[in-house]
């Protein structure tokens, strides 16, 4: 039963960081991800004027309540989402001028909802180029606090962002949300500002956030389940493989971990104890139609042992992917098509059909480093894929395909 060491979540890790930063106190973050995307949060944090000590498996970040400690500064978020989305947040809660830009694949990306809502809240928020993207400005003055209302169906991320801020708020934050995506992560937000020191109360699609402002703390920073996915599918393609990923199990607040439910639903064995999770592949694997809006960064990770299955599997309620590092529903399509997979695709779902790959085929990382990651796990199977772009899995895995290729070949792959 091989144990593979999965580095920490990266969605805990940036929630952790704002957290700290927004602390009255020095708090430690205990085995945090140190990926592309983690570190640029930690050097915006840095930019803005706070105390960041990093070691290898320990981060210490002295908290500001009070906002940034300079009151200029230039922010760049590289291609992290949560940077570009959480930063400037945090930013507005002191006093000052900020400004942040990105890569040009979060350029991209949308903003639209949250700068919205923060412009409702009073905030003075500019953007320089396209409106609802980076770059943006902002000019500080503290927020009041007050009601607001918002739509999270492109991104729980907005919500996240907002839900974080208000207890830097003078009087308190009451947020009312018209649509959802991956309500999961808005659950690992709410648990960890209990962590530290704030209850949300959430009543139907409302949360009320209490200002008051947050307290320092010791924080233990989980493996990331999203990137487990790749190893438990890896499992459940192969007959008799089994992988464990201790640090993972019942108690693990990341939604993601739900992956391993829909490879039970295939076929797969699965044992989910409180401290760990075991997936053994058992030489089945069956077609489903199965709805991933709450765990959609896990939709690649399907797509991808899809052919291997004995029947169709669908996959509904994905239109979120559409505008993450890339259009994730149409980059799995189109590898999927290179390696001679029939396919079929609607604004929000994708339906595979069995299929025997074919061997040699360059796959398409457009950039995203869940595309590589996800065709790995194909390439389990399949002789000979390769990437355009391998390095991409700097974003949150920079060591991915060294601790694949632990695992070992799958049956038909040399």
């Amino acid at each position: 039963m091989p144990e593979v060491e999965i580095p920490g979540s990266k969605s805990i890790t940036a929630r952790a960081l704002f957290l700290a930063a927004a602390a009255d106190g020095v708090t430690t973050l205990v085995r945090p991800l140190r990926s592309d995307d983690t570190e640029g949060f930690a050097e915006g944090l840095v930019r803005l004027g706070y105390r960041v000590g990093r070691t290898p498996d320990v981060w210490q970040v002295d908290g500001r309540p009070q906002g940034p400690a300079v009151t200029e500064a230039d922010v760049y978020c590289r291609d992290g989402a949560t940077t570009s989305r959480f930063l400037p947040t945090l930013a507005a809660a002191g006093h000052g001028s900020y400004r942040f830009d990105a890569s040009p694949q979060m350029r991209r990306r949308p903003l639209g909802p949250l700068t919205r809502a923060l412009r409702d809240l009073g905030v003075d928020l500019r953007h320089e180029e396209a409106e609802g993207h980076h770059p943006l400005r902002i000019e500080a003055a503290g927020v009041e606090g007050g009601e607001v209302v918002l739509d999270a169906g492109q991104s729980s991320q907005y919500l996240t962002a907002l839900l974080l801020l208000g207890p830097l708020t003078r009087k308190g934050l009451g947020i009312r949300v018209t649509d959802l995506v991956s309500a999961p992560y808005v659950e690992i937000t709410l648990a960890m500002m209990r962590a530290f020191g704030v209850e949300v109360d959430r009543r139907d699609d409302v949360f009320t956030v209490p200002s008051g402002g947050y307290r320092a703390t010791t924080y233990a920073v989980e493996p990331d389940a999203s990137t487990a996915s790749y190893f438990f599918a890896a499992a459940a393609l192969t007959p008799g493989r089994e992988v464990t990923v201790p640090g993972l199990g019942s108690r693990a607040l990341q939604g993601d971990l739900g992956f391993v439910d829909v490879l039970r639903r295939m076929g797969a064995d699965v044992d989910v104890a409180e401290d760990r999770t075991t997936v053994r592949g058992t030489g089945e694997l069956r077609g489903l139609t199965v709805n991933m809006r709450d765990i959609s960064d896990t939709m690649p990770t399907l797509a991808a042992i899809a052919p291997f299955a004995s029947g169709p599997v669908r996959i509904e309620d994905v239109a979120n992917t559409r505008v993450k590092e890339c259009d994730r529903l149409e980059a799995c399509a189109e590898n999927l098509r290179r390696l001679g997979v029939p396919v079929s695709t609607g604004p929000d779902w994708i339906e595979i059909r069995p299929a025997q790959p074919l061997p040699d085929v360059r796959v398409k990382s457009y950039g995203d480093h869940r595309v590589v990651m996800s065709f790995a796990v194909t390439g389990h199977r399949v002789r000979g894929l390769s990437y355009d772009d391998p390095g991409c899995v700097r974003k949150t895995f920079p060591g991915f395909h060294e601790a694949f290729a632990e695992l070992g070949p799958g049956p038909g792959a040399v």
